[in-house]
């Protein structure tokens, strides 16, 4: 469900909700409304040292709620396991959770939070995908089927809501490269992929990070469309991208520019610059800054306002700030 005004981006007005009550903090969760209520889920964080320094990554389960903005964070449940990196879109029926996984394994579950009712499991298990709904419906693309994947999948799935019993559609792919953590919005019953980056074995058989700055649009009659290229890279970008009246915005981003930063513990953050994308025009342009710099997380439709909450603030370490945007 995307969230939409009618003025220009670049008039965000950022202000901080409480924070989740972890002080670490979250990367990867899940977040949605249900209810009117924001949530937040799962997700993961170094507990005891940096990753660079062999830190081990945990996988959480936790439920925590906000019932208003000024009100308190609560827990209020559990995922059905640890959980981390799928999918998490609020639709007009709900908020739902796709994929995900853990240390040693990715998920094909598929759930509504707080909805007793079935929803079939993706065709494959997946993790850091890129999704979107439009008209009621939900685009799944890329991602990894298994953690120690070396190649992303080249996979565009789709699964309509408002059928009862429907099941998952394989839809052609995107042309460009299979990739992970690309973002997505959707626009006028557009599908548009942005950025994202592929996968290939280094020379000792690990993962390694191609990063992508195309664009791309799917539409149902017509297929996919390529779009000019975005003016950098924004991998992990928080998702689904809010939609300001005709323009898609992309808040942030890792652009790659300081994968081999050192020390690491010096790492500067990501990209704080909104890069805006213009359907009608088909032309990019920067339209300001966001006061934070969070990626793996999402950008949620909440009280006519877009919240983004937490996230990793630069490499192994996660941010409990929740931020909220609203219009000047």
């Amino acid at each position: 469900m995307s969230l939409t005004f009618s003025a220009f981006a670049a008039d965000f007005q950022w202000s901080q909700l409480p924070a989740i009550p972890d002080a670490r903090g979250f990367a990867g969760s899940f977040a949605g409304v249900v209810d009117g209520t924001l949530m937040v889920a799962g997700g993961t964080h170094f507990i005891d040292k940096m990753p660079w320094e062999g830190g081990t990554k945990l996988w959480y389960d936790t439920l925590f709620a906000l019932e208003k903005p000024d009100g308190a964070w609560r827990v209020v449940g559990k995922l059905p396991k640890p959980n981390g990196y799928g999918v998490s879109i609020t639709t007009s029926q709900g908020w739902v959770i796709l994929g995900g996984g853990n240390a040693t394994e990715h998920f094909r579950e598929v759930f509504w939070v707080k909805k007793d009712a079935p929803l079939p499991p993706l065709p494959k298990p997946c993790a850091f995908m890129c999704g979107c709904e439009s008209r009621g419906v939900i685009y799944i693309a890329g991602g990894i089927e298994s953690p120690a994947a070396t190649s992303a999948m080249n996979t565009f799935w789709s699964l309509d809501l408002k059928q009862p019993g429907a099941a998952w559609q394989d839809l052609p792919p995107c042309p460009g490269k299979p990739r992970i953590l690309g973002c997505m919005a959707a626009l006028d019953g557009v599908v548009h992929l942005f950025s994202g980056a592929a996968l290939h074995a280094d020379k000792d058989g690990k993962p390694e990070r191609e990063w992508l700055s195309d664009a791309w649009a799917y539409e149902k009659t017509t297929g996919w469309k390529k779009l000019p290229d975005m003016p950098r890279v924004a991998v992990a970008a928080p998702s689904p991208a809010p939609v300001v009246g005709s323009k898609i915005c992309v808040l942030g981003g890792d652009d790659g520019a300081n994968v081999n930063f050192m020390p690491k513990e010096k790492h500067p953050g990501f990209p704080r610059s909104i890069l805006v994308f213009d359907v009608k025009t088909q032309a990019w342009s920067q339209a300001g800054e966001v006061p934070f710099s969070l990626v793996t997380t999402n950008a949620v439709p909440w009280n006519g306002q877009i919240v983004i909450p937490g996230g990793e603030a630069r490499p192994g370490v996660r941010s409990p700030q929740v931020w909220r945007g609203a219009m000047k």
